[in-house]
C-alpha cells in the first residue's frame, strides 16, 4: 500500500473513530433524556392517582377520579390488591388480565422496568401501596415506548449515515491534500532517477512551497547532499587527473632513462635521474597516504605537551641549511608557548610552510619566522618577501596538487602541491587553523593558530 493510501486510510479511520465516539455519547445522552422524561410522566401519573384516592375501611384503595388517565391515553394503569387480584385498570387495557410488570408486582420498593407485552414495548413503574405498615396492594403505570424506540432508531441511522458520509468526504479531501503535500516527493524520486541515469549531479530539486515545512527541510537536505556529492565527484575527477599527470612525468623520465641504459649501457647520470624520480614517486605516495588518513579522520597523532618555542628553533636551524646563500632566514619574535599535539606533525607543518617560502622567494630575499600569543591561541608566522600569490589562486592554495607555478617547468625540488593540504589537515586535527595574507609583488604571510595548553601541564 502506498504512503498516500496509508495516510488517507489513517485520517479517515481517525475521523471515523472520533465520530463513532461522539455518536455513542449523543445516543446515550438522548436515551437518558428520553427515559427521564418518560419516568417523570409515569411518576407524575402515579402521584396524581394517589392524590385522588383513599383507603377504604377494609384496606382497599378507592380511586375518586382519574383525570390524567382520561387525558393521557398513552399511560396505562393497573391496581392490584394485596391478594394479587386486579381491582382497577385504565380504559385501554381492561381486557388485559396480567400485570404490566409480572416481576415488579412483588417488588417492596418502587421500580422502573422495560417490559414487552403482546409485542408492545412498555416502560412500567410499579409502586407498592402501604397504609401505615400494612400493604394494600400495588399500583402499576406503564407507557408505550414506541416513540422512544423510533427516535433512538432514527438517531442511530442518522449518526451512522453522517459518520459514513463524513468518512468518505474526509477520505476524498485527505486523498487530494496528501497528493498535493507529497507531490514534491515524486519530484525528488524523478530527479534521483534522472541523476542515476544521466550521472548529472548538478541537478537540484525545485520547491515552491514554504521551505520551513518538513518536505522543504527534506529537499534542502537532499540538495545539500547533491551539492556535496557533486563537489566530491568533481574533486575525485580532478584528483585522478592530477595524480595521472603527476605520475606521468616521473614515469616517462624513468622509462626514457631505462631505454637509454639499455642502448648505451649503465650511465651514472641516468641512474641518478631514475633514483631521483623514484624518490619523488615515493614521497608523493607517502603524502597521498597521509592525506587519505587525514580526510578519513584516522591520522595517527601522539598528543603530548609541545613547547613551540623549542620546536620553532629546531625548524629554524634545519631550514637555514635549505636556505643556504639564496635567501636570508631570520627568527624575529619568539615567545614561550605550550600546546598539546603531535610534535613531529607540527614540525612537518612548519617545515612545509618554511620550505615553500624559501622555494618561492627570489635570490637575495628574506624569510621571517616568529612565535607569539594571541588570546588563548599560539600564533606561528612564516613571512617571505617573494612574488606573492595571485588573488585568483588564494582560494585554492590548500587544494591537492594545486600550484600557482603552472607556467614554469617543474624542477627536481618542486613539490606536488600537497604540502599546504597536509599542513592544513594537520592544523585542523589539532583544533587550529591557518590564515594566509598575500598580495602580488609584496610577499606572503602564513599564520598558524593553535590552542594553548593548560598552564598546569
Amino acid at each position: 500500500m502506498s504512503l498516500r493510501a496509508r495516510l488517507t486510510l489513517l485520517n479517515s479511520t481517525l475521523l471515523g473513530g472520533f465520530l463513532l465516539l461522539f455518536g455513542v455519547l449523543v445516543y446515550l445522552l438522548v436515551s437518558v433524556l428520553l427515559f427521564d422524561q418518560v419516568d417523570r410522566t409515569l411518576n407524575q401519573t402515579v402521584q396524581e392517582i394517589l392524590a385522588n384516592s383513599k383507603v377504604g375501611s377494609v384496606g382497599e384503595l378507592n380511586v375518586v377520579t382519574l383525570p390524567s388517565l382520561e387525558l393521557t391515553a398513552s399511560v396505562y394503569v393497573q391496581y392490584w390488591d394485596r391478594e394479587k387480584k386486579l381491582q382497577m385498570a385504565s380504559p385501554g387495557i381492561r381486557d388485559l388480565n396480567q400485570p404490566l410488570d409480572p416481576d415488579g408486582i412483588n417488588s417492596p420498593q418502587p421500580v422502573y422496568r422495560d417490559i414487552t407485552i403482546r409485542k408492545v414495548h412498555l416502560r412500567v413503574l410499579s409502586v407498592p401501596l402501604l397504609a401505615g405498615e400494612r400493604s394494600v396492594g400495588i399500583l402499576q403505570a406503564g407507557t408505550n415506548l414506541g416513540l422512544v424506540d423510533s427516535v433512538r432508531t432514527s438517531l442511530i441511522s442518522i449518526l451512522v449515515g453522517l459518520t459514513v458520509i463524513s468518512m468518505l468526504m474526509a477520505a476524498g479531501a485527505s486523498w487530494l491534500s496528501v497528493r498535493q503535500a507529497l507531490s514534491p516527493l515524486a519530484t525528488v524520486t524523478q530527479t534521483a532517477e534522472q541523476i542515476t541515469r544521466a550521472d548529472d549531479l548538478s541537478r537540484r530539486i525545485p520547491y515552491l512551497a514554504p521551505p520551513t515545512d518538513e518536505i522543504g527541510s527534506l529537499i534542502r537536505a537532499f540538495n545539500r547532499t547533491l551539492e556535496r556529492l557533486e563537489n566530491l565527484f568533481t574533486s575525485q575527477q580532478r584528483f585522478l587527473a592530477d595524480v595521472s599527470h603527476e605520475l606521468r612525468t616521473p614515469l616517462t623520465v624513468i622509462k626514457g632513462n631505462a631505454d637509454l641504459i639499455r642502448k648505451i649501457g649503465p650511465d651514472e647520470e641516468s641512474l641518478d635521474t631514475i633514483k631521483d624520480e623514484a624518490d619523488r614517486l615515493t614521497r608523493m605516495v607517502g603524502d597521498l597516504l597521509l592525506l587519505a588518513q587525514a580526510e578519513s579522520g584516522k591520522l595517527p597523532l601522539t598528543m603530548k605537551p609541545v613547547a613551540l618555542d623549542e620546536l620553532l628553533t629546531d625548524v629554524f636551524q634545519q631550514m637555514r641549511v635549505l636556505a643556504g646563500e639564496k635567501v636570508r632566514l631570520k627568527l624575529t619574535d619568539i615567545d614561550q608557548a605550550l600546546v598539546v599535539g603531535d610534535r613531529d606533525r607540527l614540525k612537518q607543518v612548519l617545515i612545509n610552510l618554511a620550505s615553500n617560502a624559501i622555494h618561492y622567494t627570489t635570490q637575495g630575499g628574506e624569510v621571517y619566522l616568529s612565535l607569539s600569543k594571541k588570546g588563548n591561541m599560539a600564533r606561528l608566522v612564516v613571512r617571505d618577501t617573494g612574488p606573492g600569490i595571485p588573488a585568483g589562486d588564494l582560494p585554492h592554495i590548500f587544494d591537492r596538487f594545486y600550484r600557482g607555478e603552472k607556467s614554469r617547468t617543474r624542477s627536481k625540488t618542486s613539490g606536488f602541491g600537497l604540502g599546504l593540504s597536509i599542513a592544513n589537515f594537520i592544523t585542523e586535527a589539532h583544533g587550529g587553523r591557518i590564515e594566509v595574507d598575500s598580495h602580488e609583488g609584496s610577499g606572503t604571510t602564513f599564520a598558524v593558530f593553535l590552542p594553548l595548553a593548560d598552564e598546569k601541564l
